[in-house]
């Protein structure tokens, strides 16, 4: 393997609290905190280099949070059963301190679903890695209780994966709610078949009007994270025509100069192209090149640009190795760079979200 996978690894587990916490970025103030989506990935990423333990703890530690909160997941469970709008304090927090304590001082967009469908994914890979070791009774409790708050949440409008548009019903959320339900179904016997019917036709529908998934219903607009509906979360296989058709238009619209943007109108820090993105795009094309072997070579050699694109902007010097959140060149909106300096400082770099997708871009069969 090369220098920077293993660089990533000793990046991770560098930064991996002792309680298994990992926190997002150890040079980002704004980024001092664990979150569900991100460090599932880092869990997931760890699981395939064989750091099983690393993964182990993380989980163990992504239980405790759900447990303590029980009461709260089944008070918000009746709440909207009962058609009642829940408030800030009624939520499971989508971040946390290392401590497993929310963040109480900050006014951050807590209400985010897809982090706890995509913890759910992680702990059943995490599973199969030892399929005869049987997940213990805390981790089954938490995964219980996410699945639940999860089955009964999924169609609200809630923040996205990138913080943002909290009136909206997320096509990546949804599919992150899918990908979780089903992997909870698989390792627990849970019958979720009329939640996981009614979002896959939700999210079919969403990409019939324009032949493609779309960012938001009525805009041919799409967003790098639409790539979670084929992989990981496996609502639609990496050769189905309408992903094929999303990824065409994400290469066509969001892929500038080798990397991959969030979405065209963004300009947080200016709106670069991400890391983890360009490297979840090169997870999609070796996954679409094992559907058809005899038509592998076009998707291998855009998994090898897009590797290549990711080894190029690989800090060096006194930051030999780190992986950024974003890359600032060929920016959506230049003029809004500096204003995001002035308020957070510098970009998150190393971005452990980022060193992880690179792992699995690279690791994954």
């Amino acid at each position: 393997m090369n220098n920077l996978y293993q660089r990533s690894i000793e990046i991770i587990l560098q930064n991996q609290s002792p309680n298994g916490a990992f926190i997002a970025s150890p040079n980002f103030l704004t980024y001092h905190f664990c979150w569900f989506r991100d460090a599932s990935f880092v869990a997931y990423a760890m699981d395939l280099v064989g750091e099983t333990g690393s993964s182990q703890r993380f989980h163990q530690w992504a239980a405790a949070q759900v447990n303590a909160r029980a009461e709260l997941v089944r008070d918000s469970i009746r709440k909207v059963r009962a058609g009642e709008k829940l408030r800030e304090n009624e939520i499971l927090h989508t971040r946390y301190r290392l401590d497993g304590q929310p963040d109480e001082a900050g006014d951050w967009p807590n209400f985010q679903l897809d982090g706890f469908g995509t913890w759910l994914w992680a702990l059943n890979e995490h599973r199969k890695k030892d399929p005869t070791h049987a997940l213990s009774q805390d981790l089954l409790d938490a995964a219980g209780l996410a699945a639940d708050y999860l089955s009964e949440l999924w169609m609200l409008p809630c923040y996205d994966c990138w913080e943002e548009f909290p009136d909206e019903v997320h096509p990546h959320t949804l599919a992150a709610i899918f990908g979780g339900l089903k992997a909870h179904a698989d390792f627990s016997g849970s019958d979720h078949g009329f939640v996981l019917n009614a979002i896959k036709n939700k999210l079919l529908q969403n990409g019939a009007e324009f032949g493609h998934f779309v960012k938001f219903p009525g805009s041919p607009a799409v967003d790098a994270s639409l790539l979670g509906l084929s992989v990981p979360y496996g609502v639609v296989a990496p050769d189905d025509p309408l992903i094929l058709s999303t990824v065409a238009q994400i290469e066509n619209t969001i892929v500038r100069e080798g990397g991959l943007h969030r979405y065209a109108a963004d300009t947080y820090y200016g709106g670069g192209a991400w890391i983890l993105l360009s490297a979840w795009l090169g997870w999609y094309y070796k996954q679409l090149a094992q559907c058809d072997p005899a038509k592998a070579d076009v998707p291998h050699k855009k998994f090898l640009a897009l590797a290549a694109w990711i080894e190029k902007n690989t800090g060096q010097g006194a930051q030999d190795g780190w992986l950024p959140e974003q890359v600032d060149e060929h920016l959506n909106a230049p003029a809004y760079l500096p204003e995001w300096v002035e308020r957070w400082g510098q970009s998150a770099n190393p971005l452990l979200w980022s060193h992880a997708k690179y792992i699995i871009m690279t690791a994954s069969a």
